[in-house]
Order: structure tokens, then sequence, then C-alpha cells
């Protein structure tokens, strides 16, 4: 991958700091798309040689994502989604998954970063049945994000909040907890959290190496959690079944190929009551 996400001649915005990685171009870039610079190549590839798994848990938290929607939709009776830290968009995106099971979902994407979002209002077009909209601002900011998805969304009714390998950005001191027990708490009840997280539960010091080499860096630090770190997001929640698990071992597809190992990363859904 050697192009850039804009075609020569085009303006880049100028809020888009190309002289730093971004976990979201990263992410682009190690899920074999072409929205990155090399900046974001070269901190990619530095991660991926310390610790290669982590292109295999880009790919399979994808499947996971879409897993996840079509378990809300078809089963769990959901038709709204709050998706926060959605980053640049790719196959079965979860206005996608869950449009194809509802055309009358309505989805709502947050991020704060400029490519992401022209990229999401570009591309990421639902149906004219459902809705789907976009917020710029950070995870950070939970009253904001509710405010502006209730344009969309109706908040007297169920929604599912998404946040997929976004919550390891946040620290402890940051309010991480407090962060996600704000955004959960303007939701009613029978609402759902579903989250996935990088953790350190199965590779040991190598993991840990790739992730201090790449907090000393210019991008976003990303804190790992434990096993019981990261249930903790589920506390006075109802966790379905299998609760919290690899990211491989939520609800798998019956595909006999398809790896069921654990890999360092965990998710979990939960139902509001």
């Amino acid at each position: 991958m050697t192009g850039e996400p804009y075609a020569a001649g085009e303006a880049v915005s100028p809020r888009i700091d190309t002289g730093v990685p971004h976990a979201a171009r990263m992410w682009n870039y190690w899920l074999g798309g072409k929205d990155h610079y090399e900046v974001d190549r070269e901190a990619g590839d530095q991660f991926s040689a310390a610790f290669p798994d982590i292109v295999e848990i880009a790919r399979l938290s994808r499947h996971l994502l879409a897993r996840i929607v079509r378990h809300l939709v078809e089963e769990a009776g959901v038709r709204q989604f709050l998706d926060v830290g959605t980053g640049l968009p790719t196959v079965d995106n979860t206005h996608e998954v869950a449009q194809r099971a509802d055309p009358a979902c309505r989805v709502v994407y947050v991020d704060n970063d400029p490519l992401v979002l022209a990229h999401a209002r570009a591309l990421l077009v639902g149906t004219p049945e459902g809705a789907t909209d976009y917020v710029d601002a950070d995870l950070r900011e939970p009253e904001k994000i509710v405010a502006a998805a209730a344009g969309t969304l109706d908040l007297t009714q169920p929604v599912a909040l998404m946040l997929m390998g976004i919550a390891g950005y946040v620290s402890e001191e940051d309010g991480a907890y407090s962060i996600v027990g704000r955004l959960m708490e303007a939701l009613p009840s029978g609402s759902y959290l579903a989250m996935w997280d990088g953790v350190n539960v199965v590779t040991g010091e190598a993991l840990d190496r790739a992730q201090e080499e790449h907090n000393e860096g210019p991008g976003a630090p990303y804190h790992l959690r434990s096993r019981a770190e990261f249930a903790r997001f589920f506390d006075g929640l109802e966790l379905v079944e299998p609760g919290v698990v690899s990211i491989t071992r939520w609800r798998p597809d019956p595909d006999p190929m398809a790896s069921l190992a654990e890999v360092d990363a965990l998710c979990g859904v939960a139902r509001k009551p």
C-alpha cells in the first residue's frame, strides 16, 4: 500500500495531521485499505513487526462487529445504533449489516478524525427507510455525543452503544469508566453496550513491548487492560451469553475453518435493565 488517501492535487484538510500516525488510518492499513499516509504505514509496520497478531486481530474485529450487529437486530430487536470511534469505512460497516437485517435501522457514527468524517459522509449512505448520520466528537465528550445523536435517534427507545476497539484510547485517569457509564445512563432501559478492546491475556511481553514502543511515539497512546478491568465496563448491566470472551469466541459463525483460538482482544455485549 503506497498510495495516499487523496488524489494528486486534491486539497488535504488543514485539520488532518499527516505527520502523526492516527489509529483509524493504521487500522485501515492493517485491514488492507488505502486510506493512510506514510507515517501510518511506518507506525503500523513497526507495531506489527513487534506483534504480528495485530493484523489478524484487525480482521477478526470486523467479523465480530457483523456478528454482534446481526444479533442485536435479529435476536434482541434493536433498531438504533450509536457507533463511537467508528474508524474509516470498510466492508460490513454497522449500518450496512443492520440495514440488511432491517432497512429501517437508524445509525449514528461518531468520530473526531476529519478524514474519517469526510469518508463517512461520502460513503456511508444508508437505506431510504432508515437513517445514517455522523457526529464530529470525541469519546471523552459523552454529553455532546448524546445531544447530537438525539437528532437522529429516538432516545426513548433502545439503542446499541458500539465501542469497538476505542475504549483503550481513554485511560482510567481520563475517566474511561465514567464516560462509558454516562453514555449508557443517557440511553433507556433495553439498550445495549457492545464493545471489544485490546488486552494482554495471551501474548505477554511481546505485546507489552510493542504497545510501549507505540505509546512512546507521537500517536495516541493505547491502554491495554486486564480481563477484570475490561469486564468492569459492564458493571450494572446484564451480560449476553457467552459473556466476556475473546473476540473469536463470541457467537462464532458455524465455519469449520474459523479459528477459535484466543487472541489479545476481549469483547462483550450487555443489556441495560
